[in-house]
């Protein structure tokens, strides 16, 4: 007998089972459409002289004043310029916020609260990692950053984005106990899913892009930016080709200190246009993570 016959299955997260994309239930998102898209824009602070963040040249010695600057560059200028774009096509966005951002530049918050977007939990700070918390400090970060939405925006969060999608094995059930109802850390899926929770709390998994996102393909892969928003029409036809069969999620995943700057913003605005002439003509449901949430739980 060979010494792999006596190995048994894999160690899993125990989350979710395996069900392929083949073998779903049927449904509908509203207006009949197959295929819902959001935009899931990270609004981020970045701790001066520490931590961790995404660096535009090598990393200097701390404090690493090109690399601060250029972040902070998205939330002194791209991000407002990408918010003039959102409003000249309408365009709703699930807005993911660091809670420090309250201290820094609080009206940068409050501009998407007036429009009416949602705000996801997405830390304190991007200069940290989650899972390297314990469970009571993992808790307490979680708890505070929902507690801190409400008090500053008037709003209770129902999902959470981990900094640098970091996870610890506990994270989907602190969720749970801590009020969230979903989540955007797993890129598993196409369709929202349904994860176990120690609680027996149903957590859900809502599909967040890390190849339609513009740090993996920016940042890691070196894409320019049209190349990045041919990216993002191609991944958009293909998808809403798929979802004429059953319903499908699509995000895009944007960082305001790099599609906020001018020469990717400008090619970043033909593929949102791209997008909602698709919106336009009802072929698609252009929406916000936490809508998506609150229709798979009803059609489930």
């Amino acid at each position: 007998m060979s010494t792999a016959q006596h190995l048994g299955p894999l160690p899993t997260h125990g989350r979710f089972d395996y069900l392929p994309i083949t073998r779903r239930v049927p449904y509908r998102w509203p207006g009949g459409a197959g295929l819902a898209v959001y935009i899931g824009f990270n609004l981020e602070h970045f701790v001066f002289g520490q931590g961790l963040g995404a660096t535009i040249g090598p990393a200097s010695p701390q404090p690493d004043v090109l690399n601060f600057a250029w972040r902070e560059y998205g939330n002194r200028v791209g991000a407002w310029r990408c918010l003039e774009l959102f409003d000249q096509l309408a365009l709703p966005v699930g807005a993911l916020i660091n809670t420090a951002l309250y201290d820094h530049c609080p009206e940068l918050v409050a501009a998407f609260v007036r429009r009416g977007d949602e705000l996801i939990g997405h830390g304190y700070s991007n200069s940290m990692r989650q899972s390297e918390l314990n469970e009571s400090e993992e808790y307490l970060l979680l708890a505070a950053c929902r507690e801190r939405i409400i008090k500053e925006s008037g709003t209770a969060p129902v999902g959470w984005l981990s900094p640098w999608v970091s996870e610890s094995g506990l994270t989907p059930d602190l969720l749970a106990e801590t009020g969230y109802r979903y989540t955007l850390n797993w890129c598993h899926d196409d369709q929202p899913i349904v994860m176990h929770t120690r609680s027996g709390q149903r957590l859900w998994s809502i599909p967040y892009p890390q190849e339609v996102n513009d740090i993996p393909m920016i940042i890691g892969r070196q894409m320019e930016g049209k190349a990045f928003a041919e990216l993002i029409i191609d991944h958009f036809e293909e998808m809403l080709q798929q979802a004429r069969r059953q319903p499908l999620v699509m995000g895009v995943a944007l960082h305001p200190y790099l599609v906020g700057q001018p020469h990717r913003l400008r090619h970043l605005r033909v593929a949102l246009e791209h997008i909602t002439k698709a919106r336009d003509a009802g072929h698609i449901w252009l929406t916000t993570p936490g809508a998506i949430c609150a229709h798979a739980e009803v059609s489930s």
